[in-house]
């Protein structure tokens, strides 16, 4: 029961609304309309947070692409490590074919039996690509190719490289030549390949017997080595 004070009191037949329900009108409609906006501000910032999830992994990437500062410093010596950890073992490994090279050019014309002698005797394992009377093809154990294949001529006969072929030689150079494209045909290649003949200790000829590399498999560069 409200106070008689507060009780509407008709005044002309117009009938007159007290105080205290206008004011708890007016409260109830404040408490929707906040209830309302503070729904309406959790969607936002839902959507805004989602929508900065989202875009946490394309920002960042975008931020390493495009940025010239490093991101942090810790990162920038991570990268110049694994920098010069490459070139280290690039020098390495230049360095390792140049010795080899000059031990090889030392003995070559000792007249011993090299390495690609005794794949073709079939004393050591290779994977053949192509074989016939005087010539072998067999894929390199270090590969600088998706295809590298080497092609060799079954007798030295004095062949240890290029520079020192005769003109008795040329029937046979002619056969390595045909080998190497009957190579890059079997390897699906003959679009585009390279063959590649190192001759002496300056080119990084580390087996004194002849042969041809057949390169292949993806886009070559010019110059070459």
């Amino acid at each position: 029961m409200l106070p008689s004070s507060e009780l509407p009191i008709p005044t002309g037949g117009q009938r007159t609304i007290s105080p205290y329900y206008i004011e708890k009108s007016s409260f109830q409609l404040f408490s929707v309309k906040k209830k309302k906006k503070k729904e309406a501000m959790a969607a936002v910032s839902a959507f805004t947070l989602l929508r900065r999830n989202r875009g946490i992994s394309t920002r960042a990437f975008s931020n390493v692409k495009s940025s010239p500062r490093p991101i942090s410093y810790i990162n920038y010596k991570f990268l110049l490590s694994i920098q010069s950890r490459r070139s280290l073992f690039r020098t390495t490994v230049i360095n390792d074919e140049e010795a080899s090279a000059q031990e090889a050019a030392a003995s070559a014309e000792s007249g011993a039996p090299t390495i690609f002698d005794k794949i073709i005797a079939k004393e050591i394992p290779s994977s053949i690509v192509y074989e016939d009377d005087r010539v072998l093809a067999f894929r390199d154990v270090n590969p600088q190719a998706p295809v590298h294949v080497l092609v060799v001529p079954k007798f030295r006969d004095g062949l240890t490289q290029l520079g020192k072929a005769e003109r008795r030689h040329r029937e046979i150079l002619g056969e390595l030549l045909y080998a190497a494209k009957i190579v890059a045909e079997k390897e699906g290649i003959l679009d585009g390949f390279r063959v590649v003949i190192n001759n002496g200790p300056s080119a990084c000829q580390s087996v004194y017997h002849l042969h041809l590399h057949v390169l292949g498999g993806r886009q070559m560069k010019w110059p070459p080595g």
